[in-house]
């Protein structure tokens, strides 16, 4: 047991039927992203104004009653976040403080309970430690913790629950988008948007993700791979991740913070490794027209996204109901994988931390 925050203990039980050896390492052989899950969870229960009985149990369904709130008033937020096995065999996560602080406003704009820093990490550190055997090895392979909460008191009344679940997951994840690193192509949503000014597109909750799943799937019906929302003409950001921009003069510009837009922790480190490389990095408003004429003039010469899955990716086309803006160019662009490359180096350990990024779990 590991003594916390407020005086709680982790307690144990440990699944009497995990996986065997052999099929857990035929399932890391290719791991997918989000398909596979270890063998045990972190939870903390909320009620009575505290959190209580911090643990380690075996992964398995959640009794749920039918009254219970989050099923109606939708009381949910989550996390996401990598755990990286070194070469020396140690485990590290990647800011994780910042995930827990973006918990913390999300907790607060969804009325549920903010849970201590001090939790949040220990949470990560006692289900990595009990199923540190699924966290992979290949090139760009990780853990994918998924810390969620969620309101579980049965009622019908239109409040906050006080009742609470807090929960982390885990899944064996490689390439967000599969095989090698390669422009993908973007559908531009016109007719729907992401969220709203004084809306929770600035939380990270399941109600912002689910209104992005039909334009989704209308993405896909054009062969593309991820969603780009506008605010009046404006770039938002992706359906799960943030977008960025490099200039000819230097400049890296994303799409400034609007209270609409989630606050990655991979976007606020591309901004730290643009500064460090000495780029002129700019969060403003930008334009639809300025990524069409900016492209065309050649002054936009890269276009990337960025997130906890994936990571960075390269765009590649940017479909429209009235035709596409290509890549400027064929390959892959030099500044968005130099930033690729470092982020992964740093978070695998293969690169030094010169920000002290790194946190180690085991």
């Amino acid at each position: 047991m590991t003594t916390v925050a407020e005086g709680l203990t982790f307690s144990r039980t440990l699944n009497e039927n995990p996986r065997s050896e052999a099929e857990r390492e035929k399932i890391l052989q290719n791991p997918g992203f989000g398909d596979w899950f270890t063998d045990h969870t972190a939870v903390i229960d909320y009620h009575d104004g505290a959190w209580h009985d911090a643990r380690i149990e075996p992964y398995g369904p959640i009794p749920m009653d039918p009254a219970c709130s989050v099923l109606h008033y939708a009381q949910e937020i989550f996390e996401g976040l990598k755990a990286y096995r070194h070469a020396d065999g140690s485990i590290w996560t990647f800011r994780p403080e910042k995930n827990a602080a973006r918990l913390k406003r999300s907790a607060h704009r969804l009325a549920l309970p903010q849970l201590p820093e001090e939790l949040f990490l220990e949470s990560l550190k006692q289900l990595v430690d009990v199923d540190r055997a699924w966290v992979p090895d290949g090139d760009g392979e990780s853990l994918y913790l998924r810390p969620f909460m969620f309101a579980t008191e049965n009622f019908l009344g239109v409040r906050p629950s006080r009742e609470v679940s807090y929960r982390v997951i885990a899944s064996p994840a490689g390439n967000y988008f599969g095989g090698e690193v390669a422009p993908v192509s973007i559908w531009l949503s016109e007719q729907y948007a992401r969220a709203g000014r004084g809306g929770t597109g600035s939380a990270k909750c399941g109600g912002n993700y689910a209104a992005s799943l039909l334009p989704q799937l209308e993405a896909e019906a054009h062969g593309c791979k991820q969603v780009l929302f506008l605010d009046e003409g404006a770039v938002e950001e992706l359906g799960g991740m943030n977008v960025f921009f490099v200039y000819a003069d230097g400049r890296l510009v994303t799409p400034a913070l609007s209270g609409s837009i989630l606050e990655g922790v991979t976007r606020d480190s591309v901004l730290q490794l643009g500064r460090d490389r000495g780029l002129e990095v700019q969060e403003r408003k930008i334009m639809i027209d300025e990524w069409r004429d900016g492209v065309e003039s050649g002054q936009i010469t890269e276009v990337f996204a960025c997130g906890t899955a994936a990571v960075i990716t390269p765009i590649g086309e940017l479909k429209t109901e009235k035709g596409s803006v290509s890549s400027p160019a064929s390959e892959v662009g030099g500044v968005t994988m130099s930033i690729r490359e470092e982020l992964l180096g740093i978070q695998t350990g293969t690169v030094e931390d010169p920000h002290g990024w790194l946190t180690r779990l085991v």
